[in-house]
């Protein structure tokens, strides 16, 4: 393995997390040649702090006491106070040193852990839709519809593989069909746009299943994502058509984005929703959609996709970035906290 210089070197047992808007998902690794010990995912609305969490979820249900952090968040990571998007957390990583007994803490975007996954993970755990053939050591775009729409992308270079997280999730999404035409004008907005997340999301279900209902003047009666992904799975309409729409506005999305990273080492679909609903992304609309990319038909033909099926695959990423840090380029300069600041 190549070296790197100023390769971090965290000190076991480490606590691994990974925090979303919903729920949040811990374990330890004791060493770096163990599984990780998960324990039961958390309702982030049942605690008031992610340290009331950790410490009643984890720390109290077990002897070991982790040296070490390596936190995931559904946030932009920016100082010492890390705001949650969905979720009124804040993760305080001095205040956990000092209260929770860490020597260390790093905290990096929860979607940097969904890639550090696609690079770990083996083909055990992935369930490819459609053709294509991953090109090994081609960039690689990670998407997961969740409680909000989390992209990264994955990179390689220097005998490492680098996350590059970002908000892709909140590009622009706009009509192209004549049904598109019909639904659109009834979709919830923000400040007058729609966003991928608008769509491609728990909320986004539910936002395409009352456009519908209301571009054909139907009562929407239904009202959870859960109720409309199980009645569109038994097909029944519309709750069916909306998950075809899911499943065509996913696949423009991702061949958007495959497009821009020139994603030939494959497109992976992360999160619940999406292995929840890899009967509806069989179907033709997907792959369809993902490839309908003119000139570029036969590129995006090539780029395979992949539901990951890993159940807790963002704590496999970190727990591979915990055991070979100098395997991946994760930039932690401002991610990085120490007990005494050193």
């Amino acid at each position: 393995m190549a070296q790197h210089d100023n390769e971090p070197n965290f000190p076991f047992p480490i606590l691994i997390g990974d925090i979303g808007g919903t729920n949040a998902r811990f374990a330890i690794l004791v060493d770096a040649h163990s599984e990780p010990k998960a324990f039961p995912n958390v309702a982030t609305a049942d605690f008031a702090t992610i340290d009331e969490a950790i410490q009643t979820s984890v720390l109290d249900k077990t002897s070991l006491q982790p040296r070490s952090a390596i936190l995931a968040v559904a946030g932009p990571v920016d100082g010492d106070e890390i705001d949650l998007t969905n979720c009124p957390w804040v993760v305080r990583p001095k205040q956990m040193i000092a209260e929770l007994g860490f020597n260390e803490v790093v905290v990096v975007n929860d979607f940097a852990a969904q890639a550090l996954a696609v690079a770990s993970l083996d083909e055990s755990h992935r369930h490819q839709i459609g053709k294509g053939r991953i090109e090994p050591h081609a960039s690689r775009i990670v998407l997961g519809p969740g409680t909000g729409l989390g992209v990264a992308g994955l990179v390689y270079a220097q005998r490492r593989w680098i996350p590059v997280p970002g908000e892709g999730g909140h590009i622009d999404m706009g009509p192209r069909s004549k049904r598109d035409f019909e639904i659109f004008p009834h979709l919830e907005q923000i400040d007058g746009r729609i966003s991928a997340e608008q769509l491609l999301c728990g909320r986004g279900i539910v936002n395409i299943y009352r456009a519908i209902c209301a571009a054909d003047g139907r009562d929407a009666s239904l009202s959870t994502p859960a109720d409309i992904t199980t009645a569109g799975l038994a097909g029944e309409e519309p709750a069916a058509e909306t998950l075809r729409l899911f499943a065509t506005y996913l696949g423009r999305c991702a061949g958007d984005l495959a497009l821009i990273f020139m994603a030939q080492g494959g497109v992976y679909l992360a999160g619940g929703i999406s292995q929840k609903v890899i009967k509806a992304l069989e179907g033709p609309e997907f792959r369809a959609a993902f490839e309908d990319k003119a000139p570029h038909q036969g590129l995006l033909s090539a780029m395979p996709t992949f539901v990951m099926t890993h159940p807790l695959a963002a704590l496999s990423g970190l727990a591979a970035y915990a055991r070979t840090p100098g395997l991946f380029g994760i930039a932690i300069e401002g991610r990085h906290w120490k007990r005494g600041g050193l």
